[in-house]
């Protein structure tokens, strides 16, 4: 197995980076994501449905570009493969919206002031994943046994999260907030949406930017369960890249369609718990059994759709 091998040109990964850029650049100046504002559930489904939408046209797009260079077997495999990666990483990016939630209420940060932080936490997201992604794949070129390792540690994150579903983080007493208090001068109470505020002719950080620095270290956490899930998919970079950083772009809107909601969701957990030790066994089972690509699109898709409609069923069987 060569992990490096894609189907990606030069031209093509430039594309999609420029783009990328584009639509960070619109989103902030153009859009006024960086303007402090609540966002409503309707600009919210507007701006999931327009991720959506583009991720959709993307794999459409690749698929057509590949159908006419490399194939119809491979273009179906690859847009395929795209397809299941996207799904997989939007599935369990939901988690990030319950942590994040859990975050944003242990401090107390306004709504209005939310969208700054998810725009910065998405930027750091898109550069630590890049890295990841890469490095992964460099791993796993060099060393296709560590799929093996990436399928264990799915399996036993699975299993733990199954058995702390229920479990809420203790995000007053994270280990990466004790020592960025230690470290930095914080400045105590409300300062609006800045992160850093002079004092005395000196510099001081904001509550803000602690709760900063957890979406980013939260994101980095899921991202070593996400990015492995999706190599068990496909061991591509760029196909990787791309499923990974469009569910990353629509993370934002995705925190505020589901921040009024996410309490009706409480069985998802379970979903996505048992989404990462099913493609753990997967990995593991690779010398013996390849399962499809299909196979586990649909696997992921029954779990994912069938902890949401439980949760709405045990949702209203408890109001009753």
């Amino acid at each position: 197995m060569n992990g490096l091998e894609s189907i990606a040109t030069a031209p093509m990964w430039a594309g999609f980076i420029a783009f990328v850029l584009v639509m960070l650049a619109l989103d902030l100046f153009v859009f006024g994501g960086n303007k402090a504002h609540k966002v409503s559930v309707k600009e919210a489904a507007t701006w999931s449905l327009v991720w959506v939408s583009l991720a959709l046209l993307f794999n459409g797009g690749l698929w057509w570009y590949l159908n006419g260079t490399a194939g119809p077997e491979i273009a179906n495999q690859k847009a395929l493969e795209f397809f299941s990666g996207y799904l997989i990483e939007k599935a369990l990016s939901v988690d990030n919206v319950f942590v994040f939630l859990l975050i944003f209420s242990a401090f107390q940060v306004p709504i209005q002031y939310q969208r700054r932080v998810l725009i910065y936490g998405v930027l750091g997201a898109i550069v630590m994943r890049a890295v990841m992604i890469m490095a992964g794949a460099w791993v796993v070129s060099e060393f296709s046994w560590v799929l093996y390792l990436f399928g264990a540690f799915l399996l036993i994150t699975g299993m733990r999260m199954l058995v702390a579903a229920d479990a809420e983080p203790d995000v007053a007493n994270n280990p990466v907030l004790r020592f960025a208090r230690r470290h930095l001068r914080v400045a105590d109470g409300e300062h609006g949406e800045r992160f850093f505020v002079a004092k005395g002719g000196l510099r001081y950080v904001t509550p803000l930017f602690l709760v900063l620095i957890l979406i980013e270290v939260t994101d980095l956490v899921f991202a070593v369960d996400s990015i492995p899930a999706i190599f068990a998919i496909t061991t591509d970079p760029f196909i990787v890249f791309t499923s990974n950083l469009f569910a990353i772009m629509g993370l934002r809107a995705l925190y505020f369609l589901l921040v009024d909601v996410a309490d009706r969701f409480h069985m998802l957990k379970y979903g996505l718990a048992m989404v990462l030790v099913f493609i753990g066994a997967k990995m593991l089972i690779m010398p013996w059994y390849h399962v499809p690509v299909e196979a586990s699109l649909l696997v992921v898709a029954v779990l994912i759709v069938s902890s949401c409609v439980a949760s709405v069923f045990i949702t209203r069987s408890d109001k009753k």
